[in-house]
């Protein structure tokens, strides 16, 4: 019972470090969740990390860092379409291929259109 406490906390505090844009906390929180437990929804959990660094990543001016976490991500959400854990799982996919594109489009990662991270909130 406890066990199961812990790790709804963790996913939930990913969620909520996410939609403040502290990505890095998100990614901390899920890695945290994904390595410590058997989880049956590794692959999604493991597909969040990959979004949060992304975005991470583009703090950091790293666009390949952040197009390379995209493209893995972009597989393991396609396993749980359409929405899951109450996640609209098509909005996220929507949203990241619109980043990619921004991205791809823009000299300057500093110029980057934040509106276009998805809202992942349950």
């Amino acid at each position: 019972m406890k066990e199961e406490k812990i790790k709804a906390e963790l996913f939930y505090k990913g969620i909520e470090s996410f939609e403040k844009h502290d990505f890095y906390d998100a990614h901390e929180h899920w890695e945290d969740l994904w390595s410590d437990y058997r989880l049956k929804d590794a692959k999604f959990i493991q597909a969040l990390i990959q979004l949060a660094v992304g975005y991470f990543h583009i703090t950091n001016n790293n666009k390949n860092g952040a197009l390379g976490l995209f493209n893995k991500c972009i597989p393991k959400f396609n396993d749980y379409l359409p929405e899951y854990r109450e996640i609209n799982v098509i909005h996220i996919l929507e949203q990241v291929d619109k980043t990619m594109k921004e991205i791809n489009n823009i000299k300057e990662l500093n110029k980057f259109n934040w509106s276009l991270v998805p809202n992942i909130r349950r």
